[in-house]
């Protein structure tokens, strides 16, 4: 059985952390960063296992709730990937009642998620779009090694 919460609370931020630095583009967050950008979001979704009482899912948004949400940090634990955690995290996104009225949700993802986007309507047509970075960040420039 899983729980989803739009909170993480203070005792679960060293677990949330080290749930993000599983991810090749978190492996340096730490227990401050985390705190400060659960502060700093509009929402947070975070999924628990309730058997174990471990996180297993988190994702969290910013957005201006009329044009435009992104959808960021979307992880599911090593452990529970393919097991149903990554569709009740996306679920309790997109179906958020705080973005009902919200035009578009954007997220990026690896190729190998896109079948799994897609389930909720996500698509790789964005017009002649293209995403642009400004960072510091080398990892977010590289090629990544991991498919998460």
């Amino acid at each position: 059985m899983l729980t989803t919460e739009s909170t993480v609370p203070a005792h679960r931020i060293p677990e949330l952390t080290d749930l993000m630095r599983t991810a090749w583009w978190m492996t340096d967050r730490t227990p401050a960063d985390v705190h400060h950008l659960l502060d700093h979001s509009d929402l947070v979704i975070a999924v628990t296992h309730d058997p174990t009482d471990q996180l297993v899912g988190f994702a969290r948004v910013l957005t201006d709730y009329a044009y435009v949400a992104l959808i960021l940090d979307v992880i599911v634990a090593e452990s529970h990937r393919g097991s149903g955690v990554g569709a009740v995290l996306l679920d309790a996104v997109v179906d958020h009642p705080a973005l009902t009225d919200v035009r578009s949700l954007e997220l990026v993802c690896q190729p190998a998620l896109i079948p799994f986007y897609h389930r909720w309507g996500f698509t790789t047509e964005v017009g002649t779009s293209h995403l642009m970075r400004r960072t510091t960040d080398p990892r977010l420039t590289a090629q990544p090694v991991a498919d998460h």
